[in-house]
């Protein structure tokens, strides 16, 4: 215990090894799900070639990825987060480079998304630009999280759907309907009690209880197929899979730029730097104000190694052909656990490389048991907004903003370079130029460029 206190600085951050175990298998559970979501979005792609990924190679690639990339997190930069190929990254490998060229090479261009964000770490200018960022727009990023994970929360559980007529809807008809969303109240309910009656390990005890439900109602009930989403509650046939290594390896750096042309890679890694630059950076902010490791300045203990371990990362992922890894926001359930240290981060590393062997056992969780943990932290984490000046416009506007768009949007790119902008606007039509750092002038205007990046491919194309 006296190592691992060293090791990990568990008494200085408050915390305890149960605490940290307790939520580094939280954060696993919350996450477990792109094991084998990330296959079945790649999968559903094919190359300019014609060419698919298997779904067998493409799970073992997620599952290692995931667990070196987490691992290293833990051991380098002691920090509570799970990491595995990013939501929204992998669609734009699979839908937006490999119709233009062959997989290796997409996953080349990935590999080059991680260089390119190490160096910004190595160099310090990411922490520069995070820094950079005011301390009322950090908290604002936080809560923005919070939305935006309870919204995929309760739509990943179907208890809120797009709409017919509206842009989304109670349900699936306007109404709650189904036993997946039955399973889901209970859960949510269940988690509300148990945290509000401060039970130790409150959310975990509620996946794993509202798991089993979801089991027994899946033997006993008839459910339309696809009704449970990605994952059906079921018990496996086999506990033990032999793990496929046949994409790790395989990778084009530079083949996009002579197959798809200069512009049109250039333009798809430009998107890949920016959405994993400042998704990461959201979620880490977001993430670590919620674990209160933000410091009165609004800065993050070794921002400098974390955000290295995050593009290290994005080169793990392309090697092993899993996409771009990245830091999850599911971590922030981890983190309502009690998870404080990268201790907690060597649970949930360890957790995802067992999935190597132990596959059929990631396909039990459904949504509708992890999913309310998703909901709970997201309201834990809205108690940030109380450290957001509302009377100050300067403030006020651009923090609204960042948190409106992050859920409307589905995106925390989006809501981040939203607040930047909006933020060196104001700023700027107040006469206040003096006060805005010459990053938040950059960062505004690569935001700019982002927002705009259809209309200067088509200018330019």
């Amino acid at each position: 215990m006296a190592v691992l206190d060293k090791l990990f600085e568990l008494s200085g951050r408050g915390s305890d090894a149960g605490r940290e175990m307790r939520g580094g298998v939280t954060t696993f559970m919350a996450m477990a799900y792109i094991i084998l979501l990330n296959p079945i979005i790649l999968a559903g792609a094919q190359d300019v070639t014609g060419a698919r990924l298997t779904i067998a190679q493409l799970t073992t690639s997620t599952a290692l990825a995931a667990a070196v990339s987490t691992l290293l997190m833990a051991f380098a930069g002691n920090a509570p987060f799970g990491l595995a190929a990013g939501l929204g990254l992998n669609a734009l490998v699979a839908y937006q480079a490999a119709p233009h060229m062959t997989w290796p090479q997409a996953m080349g261009l990935v590999v080059l998304e991680g260089v390119v964000i190490i160096v910004l770490a190595v160099t310090g200018l990411r922490t520069l630009i995070m820094n950079a960022i005011p301390l009322a727009l950090k908290h604002a990023i936080s809560v923005g999280i919070g939305m935006f994970i309870a919204l995929v929360g309760l739509v990943d559980a179907g208890f809120v759907t797009t709409g017919t007529g509206t842009p989304v809807q109670l349900g699936a008809t306007g109404h709650l309907t189904g036993w997946p969303v039955a399973v889901f109240c209970f859960g949510l309910l269940l988690m509300i009690v148990l945290y509000a009656r401060r039970v130790p390990a409150a959310i975990l005890i509620s996946i794993a209880v509202t798991t089993v439900v979801a089991v027994a109602v899946n033997s006993l009930a008839t459910i339309a197929p696809g009704a449970w989403g990605v994952v059906t509650p079921r018990m496996p046939e086999s506990l033990v899979a032999a793990p496929d290594f046949g994409l790790v390896g395989q990778v084009d750096v530079f083949g996009g730029f002579a197959r798809a042309g200069a512009l049109t890679a250039t333009v798809v890694l430009f998107t890949l730097v920016l959405s994993g630059f400042f998704d990461a950076m959201g979620t880490i902010i977001g993430v670590s104000d919620e674990a209160g490791l933000v410091d009165e300045r609004g800065r993050v203990p070794r921002l400098g190694r974390i955000l290295t371990v995050d593009g290290v990362a994005g080169v793990v992922g392309g090697v092993t052909s899993a996409s771009a890894n990245t830091v999850f926001v599911e971590s922030a359930a981890g983190v309502g656990e009690g998870a404080r240290t990268g201790l907690a981060s060597v649970v949930t590393g360890a957790l995802l490389g067992l999935t190597l062997l132990f596959t059929p056992l990631a396909a039990v969780v459904p949504a509708a048991a992890a999913a309310p943990a998703l909901v709970l932290v997201g309201a834990l984490m809205m108690t940030q907004s109380r450290n957001v000046p509302w009377e100050d416009l300067e403030l006020a506007v651009p923090a609204f903003l960042t948190i409106a768009l992050m859920p409307f949007t589905y995106s925390i790119t989006n809501g981040v370079g939203a607040g930047v902008i909006t933020y060196t606007l104001i700023k700027a039509a107040r006469g206040k130029r003096a006060q805005i750092p010459w990053l938040l002038w950059v960062v505004s205007l690569v935001f700019l460029a982002y927002f705009g990046i259809s209309a200067l491919q088509n200018l330019f194309g």
